[in-house]
């Protein structure tokens, strides 16, 4: 009887963390392959391909909590089966695209795909758990989002290698069929009936506001950082923002919700997580393009060179859990976010003569110890204080928080990069390039000090414990 009952629950479980997987491979697995997009596409340079990397982010980030809403009103099966299904169509039109105009505009409506796909597949795990269980639902999630972002330059670098950068995206469509094929015969329908709208709006604004500050960044060089262009799309995407915030206060279903900002641990650990996810999704991407551009290695051999780090990280994630568990978050994160600026200061000594054994292999351990450490640990500090009925809420909004990190961090590397003439002016660029990742970690570490020494995720969860943010 007992495997009667257990088996559904851990099917279902399966294919929600497949969909996180589906949804956040395509943060990291297109940074491989970007050289190669660059190549293909001449008439473009890197600041306008970048936007093949930072829409997915921008539209992803916005839409993670208002989908989730959508869903709970429209049914979370139909809902979760329709992004499945619309991830898989825009993979293969981003795997088509004749133009890099309509790659980016494919990239969009994927990233829209994998913002239904990511909070919908939270939302069908929580209830396989009871409350009291339901922090290690999100840590199971939240370790597929994870291991899809830190396998997916490894996996690219083999596809690229083995046909071209098209190949990327048409790997999402046996998976995407994968999934949805399992979901249609496995998950149950549920709903909300009561549940009310999320503010789409608002979210549309968000969308704008990071697009607004990402061309700032992106464009910054070429036109001028005290142009009229650059300092207008500043002043347009903060105006644009605190419009957000606005409609935040006020609104019932708002894109971020007040309530939870007031959580002294909750905001804290989103500001550390945005700053962390910047300078972690900086460094993927600046690791590809050192190892391409200055050691000339292939496609194949960068996406390999980057396995260490993901490896170790996902290694040290378990014991780093239990660490927390005992000595709290903050005796973690924190040392978490040393090491990892360690590793990236190892990376920067890297130079023009290739070194794997001793320079850039001690450099991926250490950045991926402190990935192990720092970074889930930030994740699970989010929710610690959280009721657990609004943990999907909370862990979604985090979700969001590491998206806008990556739009910061990914636009501000391509801004750093530039467009390099010859091995000097390439070796600098990545120099630029570890120092701004190591400021964004510092400054995660400072952030990460605000939180309650000892706070752990054994403790049973009190929404109101810390009432404001000081």
């Amino acid at each position: 009887m007992t495997r009667v009952i257990e088996a559904p629950r851990k099917r279902v479980v399966l294919i929600a963390c497949a969909g996180a997987y589906l949804a956040f491979l395509d943060t990291t697995i297109v940074n491989v392959a970007f050289p190669d997009i660059v190549a293909s596409f001449p008439d473009a340079g890197r600041a306008e391909l970048s936007w093949v990397l930072d829409a997915y982010f921008i539209v992803l980030a916005a839409l993670l909590v208002p989908a989730g809403g959508i869903a709970d009103r429209l049914g979370r099966k139909r809902v979760f089966l329709f992004g499945v299904a619309a991830f898989v169509l825009t993979s293969l039109a981003c795997a088509l695209a004749p133009s890099w105009e309509f790659l980016i505009a494919a990239r969009v409506l994927q990233g829209g795909a994998a913002a239904i796909i990511a909070p919908v597949s939270l939302a069908l795990l929580l209830p396989e758990y009871t409350l009291e269980k339901r922090a290690s639902g999100v840590a199971l999630w939240g370790a597929a989002a994870a291991l899809a972002a830190a396998s997916g330059p490894t996996l690219g670098g083999f596809l690229v290698e083995l046909g071209d950068w098209r190949l990327i995206f048409l790997v999402n469509l046996p998976l995407g069929a994968a999934v949805y094929w399992a979901g249609r015969r496995v998950l149950d329908e549920s709903r909300d009936e009561t549940a009310g709208l999320p503010d789409l709006a608002g979210a549309a604004l968000l969308a704008l506001a990071l697009g607004l500050l990402a061309l700032g960044i992106v464009e910054g060089e070429g036109w001028g950082w005290t142009s009229a262009k650059v300092l207008g799309s500043f002043a347009a995407g903060f105006a644009v923002l605190g419009t957000v915030a606005f409609r935040s206060l006020h609104h019932p279903r708002p894109v971020v919700d007040p309530e939870l900002m007031r959580i002294r641990s909750f905001a804290w650990a989103n500001a550390g997580t945005l700053l962390f996810a910047a300078a972690f999704f900086a460094t993927i991407l600046g690791n590809i393009l050192f190892l391409t551009s200055v050691w000339q290695y292939s496609v194949l051999e960068a996406g390999a060179g980057t396995i260490p780090g993901p490896l170790l990280s996902a290694i040290v994630a378990a014991p780093a859990g239990r660490l927390a568990e005992r000595f709290g978050f903050r005796a973690v994160i924190v040392p978490g976010t040393l090491i990892y600026v360690a590793g990236l200061l190892v990376l920067r000594s890297a130079g023009p003569e290739p070194d794997y054994l001793g320079v850039w292999l001690p450099g991926q351990a250490l950045t991926g110890i402190g990935i192990g450490l720092a970074f889930t640990s930030l994740g699970a500090a989010a929710v610690a204080e959280i009721a657990p009925e609004r943990f999907g809420t909370a862990s979604a909004v985090n979700s969001a928080f590491r998206q806008f990190g990556a739009v910061l961090g990914t636009a501000v590397l391509v801004a750093i990069i530039g467009e390099p003439l010859g091995l000097q002016e390439a070796l600098a660029a990545s120099d630029r390039a570890y120092l701004f990742a190591a400021a964004c970690t510092l400054a995660s570490g400072v952030v990460a000090l605000a939180l309650r020494p000892g706070l752990s995720r054994s403790e049973p969860p009190q929404e109101r414990r810390e009432a404001l943010v000081v």
